[in-house]
């Protein structure tokens, strides 16, 4: 499995790059988000993982211009950034799911296995207007679409499974992040946000509601 690592400190790089390649994968380093995208060009992955504050192009910029040019490759964002909303821009701009650094290996190396396991993605499922698209990893209705992540379409998979059924923070974490994964019970928190935030803009007549003290459900809007 071919890995690009995208961290401008080059003792962080090179102290992750050898860790990757210990555990059996290809790693290739880029200390900027346009000599990313110049790797990008020639050679396919089957992760990137990438840090957000570089010198010349930025991370956030980088995704979404790995994104414009249609590459679904997975992409883990590394952030010392730890405030909700800079998450979530992260999701938004198109990567898959983030790590906020200080980080342990072992929770990226199980960041790296949750993403590249797309086997066990269903077919299409509809709900309402909104269909979840197994090939394109979209949701639509009728006039719109926007891309998910891994982590949202199995995040939405699973409320869609289970429509109109409260479900557990503790339910979800369990059903979508890693078993080995250091993952803190707010991730859950940061993927919801992202993902009621493109079924609002796709005009989705299925909300995600907190429901105090017990989860989030999935149900018709009024």
């Amino acid at each position: 499995m071919k890995i690009l690592l995208v961290e401008d400190d080059k003792e962080i790089s090179n102290s992750v790059s050898k860790a990757l390649r210990m555990s059996g994968y290809d790693c290739d380093q880029a200390f900027d988000g346009q000599e990313a995208l110049d790797y990008l060009d020639y050679i396919k992955y089957d992760v990137v993982v990438m840090d957000i504050m570089m010198p010349k192009m930025d991370g956030i910029t980088a995704v979404k211009y790995i994104r414009r040019t249609n590459n679904h490759v997975p992409i883990i964002m590394l952030t010392a950034l730890s405030e909700l909303d800079d998450k979530v821009t992260g999701l938004d701009a198109g990567a898959d799911d983030y790590l906020t650094k200080p980080f342990m290996i072992k929770e990226l190396l199980a960041r790296i296995r949750a993403l590249t396991r797309r086997g066990d993605i269903v077919d299409n499922k509809q709900i309402g207007n909104v269909i979840l698209d197994s090939q394109s990893f979209e949701i639509k209705t009728d006039s719109k679409s926007i891309r998910l992540t891994n982590k949202e379409y199995k995040l939405m998979e699973l409320l869609i499974k289970n429509k109109n059924q409260i479900l557990s923070t503790e339910k979800i974490m369990t059903e979508i992040w890693d078993l080995e994964s250091d993952a803190e019970i707010n991730v859950v928190w940061v993927f919801i946000s992202s993902l009621r935030k493109k079924l609002e803009s796709i005009d989705s007549n299925y909300v995600i509601k907190a429901v105090r003290g017990l989860g989030y459900r999935l149900e018709e809007k009024k």
